[in-house]
């Protein structure tokens, strides 16, 4: 690294996320000097109201955050999935098994033999993996700044200086953008994105069942959109239905017998009564892709790199395999003596994950505008797809691998290997 400074880190990280936390440990463990930046304490990360949500976390995601040393935190929080079932209707209403061919039904025991008797993914609350993250982040040597914010970016053949909006200055070989799809790092980088708004929002309410959920995970194709059924630890499940944007926010203010109504309605009675827990989220969907993974003396990460519709619960898997991928690239690169900020060795990580990243996001696209209608062609066609699919065992067994995060070129922390 010629006439290089003394630099203040390897690698600055703006956006504490789980994404841009899941990077930080996977640098440490690979003997990186990491600064963590974020607005937000971790405190404030971890609140129950400022994430509402939870995430289908693929095996070979959970894989990582084991070798990461997390498994204490995040195992007694982690809902198994056994089982998905997927169906196609006109009205709302979830049930048991159709009658109708339009539905799909992947079960972990198909692939065991394959993933190590690994589940077909896990349920957490992102409000449990930020916690668990924040403990692995306490106990490393990563250097947390927080609040803190990016105000400036300058980047020179030898090395990147950040400038805070507090008026500090720092210096390193690195800098990844992980602070979500406004990305500041992105635009200081000079990298632009496209993408669209779907017209929609996800309503997210968490609710416990009278009856045993058993690990199934249920999603359910309406005319407006998708509604999701995803089991939680305690005999819980998170709730996501996917609505036009004005009655997303109409249900955030609905009065609770309003919103038991609702619930009631699409939900269906095959797990006995049903008794909603904490508040109700709305978040506005849409998609937002990055052009450009890598710039001079900078990567991009999640949802700054890519932001998708959560129709297949693929967002926040994707930033993890990124965080795997660009870990093992910066890792191997110090490790033989190379720059880690250097074009040749982010394009690496670039062509890594450029390909999964657009097919992911295509794919995600493509299945929002065939399933979220009730036009009638198109609603032959998907059934047809669908039955095909239920009746043939390899294509099953692909599609539950490929949710899994367990097909293609996998870095080293998604098949259980440390750096």
């Amino acid at each position: 690294m010629p006439n290089a400074p003394q630099l203040d880190a390897d690698v600055l990280i703006a956006g504490a996320g789980m994404a841009g936390a899941t990077l930080a440990l996977a640098l440490a463990q690979g003997g990186l000097k990491v600064i963590l930046v974020d607005p937000l304490p971790f405190d404030d990360q971890l609140a129950p109201t400022f994430d509402g949500r939870a995430s289908a976390i693929a095996y070979a995601s959970f894989r990582q955050w084991r070798t990461l040393g997390l498994a204490a935190e995040l195992e007694p929080h982690a809902q198994r999935i056994e089982q998905i079932l997927v169906t196609d209707g006109r009205t709302p209403g979830a049930s048991g098994p159709p009658a109708l061919p339009a539905y799909l039904r992947f079960e972990s025991a198909e692939i065991a033999d394959r993933s190590d008797g690994e589940p077909l993914g896990y349920m957490l609350e992102n409000r449990r993996i930020r916690a668990g993250l924040a403990v692995g982040v306490g106990r490393s040597n990563i250097e947390v700044l927080a609040p803190a914010r990016l105000a400036g970016l300058e980047v020179s053949p030898s090395h990147a200086t950040v400038t805070l909006d507090d008026g500090r200055t720092l210096t390193c070989a690195l800098v990844v953008g992980a602070e979500g799809r406004g990305s500041t790092v992105r635009r200081a980088a000079g990298i632009g994105d496209i993408g669209w708004r779907y017209g929609q929002s996800g309503v997210v309410a968490t609710v416990r069942m009278e009856r045993p959920h058993g690990g199934v995970a249920h999603e359910y194709f309406l005319p407006g959109g998708p509604f999701a059924i995803l089991p939680l630890t305690d005999n819980r499940a998170s709730l996501v239905w996917t609505e036009a944007t004005a009655r997303g926010e109409a249900l955030r203010e609905a009065s609770p017998e309003a919103f038991q109504a609702h619930l009631t309605r699409r939900f269906g009675e095959f797990l006995g009564g049903v008794e909603k827990l904490g508040p109700t989220f709305v978040y506005p969907l849409s998609l937002a892709m990055a052009e450009r993974l890598v710039a001079p003396r900078v990567a991009l990460l999640g949802d700054a790199a890519q932001g998708i519709h959560p129709i297949a619960g693929q967002g926040l898997n994707l930033g993890l395999k990124g965080a795997a991928a660009l870990a093992e690239v910066a890792v191997e690169a110090r490790r033989i003596g190379e720059d880690i900020g250097a074009e040749a060795t982010l394009e690496r990580y670039a062509r890594w994950r450029r390909f999964d990243n657009v097919a992911i996001a295509a794919s995600s696209d493509l299945f929002v505008r065939l399933f979220s209608n009730d036009h009638p062609v198109l609603r032959l066609a998907r059934g047809v797809g669908m039955a095909a699919v239920n009746h043939i065992a390899p294509a099953r067994k692909f599609f539950m691998q490929e949710a899994g995060g367990a097909v293609g070129d996998l870095p080293k922390l998604l098949r259980g290997e440390r750096l």
